[in-house]
């Protein structure tokens, strides 16, 4: 497996103070990855064996360090960003996090944030623990019922939104993984399968009492918090002896059973994890990642409760400020290594348009939530007027070659003229063979080249007044010749100016071309990532309403029917609001149009009218 980075940095440590920090060192890692990442974070009590099964995960012997003492090693949050073993475009980030319970660190509060950040920053969260699964481990996992007065999704305080179904829809799917198992996985007689194993041990104690509400809160929280949960159990990987240099160990010197369930947790990790997402389905990458992990721990130095609507809040500013200015930069070293002064205006379009794709593509792997298009709007605006500035500077530098290419072929023609060369009988018909000549040479060394005709019109509109005096100083000709001729020089200067209209023509059909085309990206690639962004949410709310349903069938299997009249009351909401979600769809997306419509009014006028119709057909795609 190919590794963007060759071993674990630290990404949260604690400074001089106490307080805790993200590293510099993780945080530059983290902004140079722009691919979707699925983050696998473990958890759980210090000396159980967390980095080890992290390891496994990087496919390596070692990097996360394990220790063989009673100590702690892991101090703060550790990463180590791999590719992703089976999904190309994607990138795994793997979080160690220190041990809880150290009775070394003597600092509670500092558990329960590392557990916080652990939640809040993994698509996967991995619990580890030893032993057995009993009310004495559950306990131990206090830190679940803590969740909600240490995190919240929305910003206004008392919200019915921090509701078990918001929590489930960003919270990670959870994996409890149990080591040094040696019970026999049965109840009843009947073989069990760890997941059930699991189930078995959140099952409700009926009752109200204190010391039932306290059986009864850690196993409800991790019910009510974590849609999609698993189960798996590892007896010990080897002998007393060999455990103290296990990063050591070969395959071969582990225990077969443990290196089965080794490799089928791997195997679900790999196949299951999704990448990371926030509210409204929105996929984050690594450096969006790094950003968020900058937002909440600057939230708890404040003293404040990490917020997941703030965060999103202040991750769209973050990012779309930073998506617009890296987009831009981009487009002009694009522009800047292939303009060479003049070109041919289908070149300087290709050159735009290769430089343009790939700012866009670097603002939609940097944006974040730009549900407005107010970001993606500045950087069309700012792109088009980077555009137009080089079309003004091509004509100049046009305008400069094609003047200095015609004095260079008038200048016998010059000459003749300031030397009253055409002054006599039959200068005329000289005079109008020469320059007839001398403009099919100038029309040669000026193929295609912008404003060739302009300058030529200029050039003809000057020598009006000299064709006129040798026409008139020509006794050779007759007035009915000289008459006629005078009509052929006005039909000469008409089809002229006509032809310098035409060019210029040409260019304003290029520049609406290329406007049509940067309208179409934008739209497309904005509908693209909001179509996305809505199934991903759905895909989430069908996932809570599963794990929803579930719970009610198990509830009522229990006894426990006021409980499961309110989740009920959950579930009718859920569906209420998917409902309305799907119906609201189309009215979405068409805001997107409009509002993409709109710029286009400010920024490509030109395209108004084409504006709508590219709107309407590309709404059409996204709502079959």
């Amino acid at each position: 497996m190919s590794q963007i980075m060759r071993e674990p940095v630290c990404l949260i440590s604690s400074d001089a103070a106490g307080q805790l920090c993200v590293m510099k060192e993780a945080k530059s890692i983290l902004d140079e990855i722009t691919q979707p990442v699925v983050v696998v974070s473990v958890v759980g009590l210090y000396r159980t064996g967390k980095s080890y099964l992290m390891n496994r995960l990087a496919g390596q012997q070692t990097g996360f360090a394990l220790g063989s003492t009673i100590q702690s090693k892991t101090k703060g949050i550790w990463m180590w960003c791999i590719e992703h073993p089976c999904r190309d475009g994607q990138t795994l980030v793997l979080l160690d996090t220190e041990g809880l319970g150290d009775i070394e660190k003597g600092d509670e509060k500092h558990d329960t944030w590392i557990f916080c950040l652990a939640v809040l920053l993994s698509s996967t969260l991995v619990y580890n623990s030893l032993g057995v699964i009993d009310n004495t481990a559950l306990e131990k996992l206090h830190y679940v019922t803590e969740l909600t007065e240490n995190i919240r999704v929305k910003a206004q305080v008392g919200s019915d939104d921090d509701s078990s179904t918001e929590l489930m829809r960003v919270f990670p799917s959870f994996i409890w993984t149990v080591r040094d198992f040696t019970l026999e996985l049965e109840r009843d007689g009947q073989s069990i399968t760890a997941d059930e194993y699991l189930e078995g041990a959140l099952v409700l104690k009926p009752g109200s009492s204190p010391k039932t509400e306290n059986f009864n809160l850690p196993r409800r929280c991790l019910r009510n918090f974590f849609a999609t949960r698993k189960c798996f159990v590892f007896p010990r990987p080897a002998g007393d002896r060999e455990l103290k240099r296990l990063e050591k160990l070969t395959e071969a010197e582990l225990e077969p059973e443990f290196l089965k369930q080794a490799q089928e947790f791997c195997s679900f990790v790999f196949s299951s994890a999704k990448p990371k997402a926030v509210t409204g389905g929105r996929t984050l990458t690594g450096n969006v990642l790094g950003s968020l992990a900058d937002v909440y721990v600057e939230a708890i130095r404040s003293g404040k409760v990490p917020c997941l609507e703030n965060a999103v809040e202040a991750l769209t500013q973050i990012q779309n400020k930073q998506a617009v200015d890296q987009a831009l930069q981009i487009y002009r070293e694009q522009v800047c290594m292939s303009v060479c002064f003049p070109l041919d205006p289908l070149e300087l379009s290709d050159i735009h348009k290769e430089a343009e794709k790939k700012a866009i593509d670097a603002f939609i792997s940097i944006s974040f939530n730009d549900c407005e298009q107010k970001a993606q709007m500045e950087l069309m605006r700012q792109i088009q007027n980077e555009y137009e500035d080089l079309c003004a500077q091509n004509k100049d530098h046009c305008l400069l070659v094609c003047k200095e290419i015609l004095k260079h072929v008038f200048t016998s023609l010059d000459e003749d003229l300031n030397g009253g060369f055409f002054m006599h009988p039959g200068g005329y018909l000289e005079y109008r063979d020469k320059l007839q000549s001398l403009t099919r040479q100038y029309r040669v060394k000026t193929h295609n080249k912008l404003m060739s005709e302009e300058v030529l019109n200029e050039y003809m509109k000057e020598q009006e007044k000299f064709e006129r005096s040798i026409l008139l100083a020509d006794q050779s000709l007759s007035k009915a010749e000289k008459k006629e001729e005078e009509r052929r020089l006005q039909n000469e200067a008409l089809q002229q100016q006509q032809r310098a209209l035409e060019k210029m023509n040409q260019l304003q059909e290029q520049m609406l071309r290329d406007q049509e085309r940067t309208y179409s990206e934008h739209l497309n690639e904005t509908l693209q990532r909001m179509d996305k962004e809505m199934n991903r949410s759905k895909e989430d709310n069908e996932r809570v309403l599963e794990a929803k349903l579930k719970e009610q069938e198990a509830l009522l299997k229990q006894g426990f029917q006021e409980r499961a009249d309110q989740m009920n009351k959950e579930i009718k909401s859920l569906r209420d609001e998917m409902k309305k979600d799907e119906e609201s769809k189309p009215s979405t997306l068409q805001k997107v149009v409009d509002t993409a419509g709109m710029a286009a009014s400010l920024f490509l006028p030109g395209i108004i009218p084409k504006a709508i119709g590219l709107g309407v057909s590309f709404l059409s795609r996204f709502l079959k």
